[in-house]
């Protein structure tokens, strides 16, 4: 069956937050059925000041939003503290994300990696590529999504769309 986008359709945006590289991945969704539009990522450079960097990802992401318009997002959680500085960065990009996010009424919603792999394997202990595997059959795609953060957004992408496929199944 190939996926058509419709007025019914809905555009989500999954990203995975972080300050050297912020992955997205952008999806088309109807009933129950996705299709892929975009993945890619946003990189900063590590010899600015942070504040320099915030600002670059506040930027690209709301140009991203203006072009995709996307319906709803998802964004994946802090869940690791084996390095602070790292969870404090990621700390960083996810303030200026959610806030961007909150700033253009893009209702935001938010997963822990654990929820991200139940969600499209089943299985929360899943590796990287069982979750590429099925993030490419769920899009239909002919390789494997690259780079990895831009991968993992197009999971956060497809959880938020099942997430929201069981939403409104229930209404």
């Amino acid at each position: 069956m190939k996926f058509t986008p419709t007025s019914k359709s809905k555009r989500i945006l999954g990203i995975d937050p972080g300050v050297a590289t912020t992955g997205f991945g952008v999806i088309d969704y109807a009933k129950g059925d996705t299709m892929w539009v975009d993945h890619g990522i946003i990189t900063t450079k590590a010899h600015l000041p942070l504040a320099d960097r915030l600002k670059q990802i506040n930027d690209e992401l709301t140009a991203l939003c203006r072009t995709y318009q996307p319906y709803t997002a998802g964004v994946e959680k802090i869940f690791f503290a084996k390095n602070t500085k790292t969870a404090i960065d990621v700390a960083h990009a996810r303030g200026v994300i959610l806030l961007t996010l909150k700033q253009l009424g893009i209702y935001t919603h938010e997963f822990t990696p654990i929820q991200i792999k139940m969600t499209l394997t089943g299985y929360g202990q899943a590796d990287k590529h069982q979750i590429q595997m099925m993030s490419k059959a769920t899009l239909r795609l002919a390789e494997f999504p690259h780079p990895d953060d831009a991968a993992d957004a197009l999971a956060i992408a497809i959880c938020t769309a099942q997430h929201l496929h069981a939403f409104e199944s229930k209404i």
